[in-house]
């Protein structure tokens, strides 16, 4: 099981952030949490997902693979999807497989934050 923290930002134009902080292993076993997670943030019109791996340790093809659908939808509906704080351990898998390329990586929760477009205006 993976515990999703969860917090809300709002930027000065209304638009709503969601950082979620998975709290395990982002595997075949849970990665089917997260991705319900970020299905959930989508359908609620939130536009800017950004995902904080700081605790999780590993990371396989089936938590990648989940993150790039998490991208992909984020997309479709014009937002943002940012991943930050990706764990020493998790950070090797998406360096050999190339993904720390594909996605928008940021050192820390707040650099992601602060990028995402117009200034934030409170934490909810």
């Amino acid at each position: 099981m993976v515990n999703i923290d969860q917090k809300t930002y709002t930027t000065e134009d209304g638009n709503t952030i969601m950082v979620l902080t998975p709290t395990s292993r982002l595997d075949i076993t849970t990665t089917w949490q997260l991705c319900l997670k970020l299905k959930e943030c989508i359908s609620e019109y939130i536009p800017h997902i950004i995902v904080n791996l700081g605790q999780v340790n590993f990371i396989d093809s089936f938590g990648l693979t989940c993150l790039v659908a998490g991208m992909r939808d984020t997309s479709k509906v014009r937002g943002s999807f940012r991943i930050c704080n990706i764990h020493p351990e998790a950070k090797l898998m998406f360096e050999k497989t190339m993904m720390d390329n594909v996605f928008e990586v940021f050192e820390t929760e707040d650099e992601a934050v602060n990028d995402v477009p117009r200034s934030i205006a409170s934490e909810r």
